[in-house]
């Protein structure tokens, strides 16, 4: 289907915000219906709406309510006056300030198209609230898309894989060139949907969890038993001859238990 190119010239793309305007909207449709409605949400927040590419689209969904939340003050006065509908539903503020208790009620899910300077931070937030969040779609640098959305024993396998596949199934969607946005990114772009899985929480200590797995990943290239001794040393175990790209998520809870027993006081 061929849509009508939209006038994106009415809001100025801000660098320091890390702003790229979607300007296909043939991709912004099919961002859109990546949402396939995980557990039942009834709500969705749109991070970073910018001149409301994606919003048009999402609310003329029957399934939920849209809402948004943006940081650009130009932005929320575009929007506001282009959809007046949405303007009780418009947060204006930081998402990694974001309290959804002053919002929500219910669980909600979650898509955008992610400033790629900020893309990990919003990702390591959601997680901090993820049983609050049973979808994300969103768009963000092709790299990271792939590195999250990676199985284990592949090179762009890293931190977010793991600490994002804990919780959450994940699709690699679609990819996205540079010339679907306006000013143009430097990189290629991907689409990906996260949807919660049933772990309602992990068989070790979760901050512990956390820390062995950045650790791990900091000296990638060592065998685990080398990159993890700034946790301590551990027992003999054959998962220590391996490299951390190498392990699944329950190898790394495995490898955490035997690092509770080494420091029980953390």
């Amino acid at each position: 289907m061929n849509y009508k190119k939209r006038d994106d010239s009415k809001v100025r793309a801000k660098k320091h915000l890390g702003q790229h305007f979607l300007k296909d909207l043939n991709i912004a449709q099919r961002i859109v219906d990546g949402l396939s409605g995980h557990n039942g949400y009834s709500k969705v927040l749109e991070i970073g709406p910018g001149m409301g590419v994606l919003t048009q689209f999402l609310i003329t969904k029957d399934a939920f309510t849209t809402h948004v939340i943006e940081i650009d003050t130009e932005s929320v006065a575009y929007l506001k006056k282009h959809y007046e509908n949405l303007t009780p539903r418009i947060i204006e503020g930081d998402f990694l300030k974001f309290n959804p208790a002053d919002y929500f009620s219910e669980p909600f899910a979650i898509i955008g198209n992610f400033p790629y300077n900020i893309s990990s931070q919003i990702f390591f937030r959601a997680l901090q609230i993820r049983d609050q969040i049973p979808e994300i779609v969103c768009m963000l640098q092709k790299e990271v898309a792939m590195r999250i959305a990676s199985p284990p024993g592949n090179k762009d396998y890293g931190i977010l894989s793991v600490l994002l596949q804990a919780f959450y199934d994940i699709d690699y969607l679609v990819s996205v060139p540079p010339g679907a946005f306006d000013p143009p990114p430097k990189v290629q772009s991907g689409v990906i949907r996260l949807r919660r899985n049933a772990v309602a929480a992990l068989d070790c200590d979760e901050k512990m969890f956390f820390r062995v797995v950045k650790t791990a990943f900091n000296q990638r290239r060592k065998t685990l038993r080398n990159a993890l001794k700034p946790i301590g040393e551990f027992p003999e175990n054959p998962l220590l001859t391996k490299r951390a790209e190498q392990l699944s998520v329950a190898q790394f809870v495995e490898l955490t238990k035997l690092a509770q027993e080494l420091q029980p006081q953390i």
